[in-house]
């Protein structure tokens, strides 16, 4: 395994650790809404916090792009990588006890991702990947479903829901509807990072 997935990976379980604590405190949890239907909370920013950490104590130069602190620079100047964090893809299902979320990290370097580590640290599912070398689910590799074609294809969606989107919904519905009648179903499950993992 590359030493960019193994580092992410450490820091993937870490920020899961801290999520799975939370989630058997929930009076401890504190919740902002960052524009309406958009949620933050102290656990969001808790692991972030510990992602940028580990990614910092093993490449101080790169940059990071955060979900909630955004970009933050790397102390070089000259970053070899930008790292992609979301430590809590799925937070609205995690406020509301729904057990499907995800702590989502990538690597690009040169315009191009190069690693990605999406953990779901309720099933303890590791989902890897890194370019040229393939995707594994706790170290065993894993291949890209092999339906080509939307008849009989499951599609995984994002609804829109932010008031910031509300201009796209109809759109959106057109595009729902066409593809309704084609295929074995549609999920909304609420982490795009599972649901990317699980193509």
């Amino acid at each position: 395994m590359e030493p960019a997935i193994n580092i992410a990976l450490r820091a993937a379980r870490k920020a899961g650790d801290i999520i799975v604590r939370a989630s058997e405190r929930m009076d401890l949890v504190k919740v902002e809404e960052k524009e309406k239907n958009d949620f933050v909370s102290n656990v969001d920013r808790a692991a972030e916090a510990e992602i940028i950490a580990q990614l910092r104590k093993a490449w101080p130069g790169d940059n990071i792009m955060c979900e909630e602190s955004g970009m933050l620079e790397g102390s070089d100047g000259e970053a070899g990588a930008t790292w992609y964090i979301d430590p809590l893809d799925g937070t609205t299902n995690f406020l509301r006890g729904i057990p499907h979320y995800a702590v989502s990290i990538g690597c690009v370097k040169n315009g191009r991702l190069e690693h990605a580590v999406v953990y779901d640290p309720v099933r303890q599912e590791e989902f890897t990947a890194s370019r040229g070398r393939g995707a594994a689910l706790n170290g065993r590799r894993i291949r890209v479903s092999e339906c080509k074609q939307f008849d009989g294809a499951l599609l995984g969606t994002g609804i829109p829901y932010r008031a910031s989107q509300q201009p796209f919904i109809h759109g959106y519905m057109q595009c729902v509807e066409h593809f309704a009648n084609n295929n074995s179903g549609i999920r909304r499950a609420g982490s795009a990072a599972l649901d990317l993992a699980y193509v």
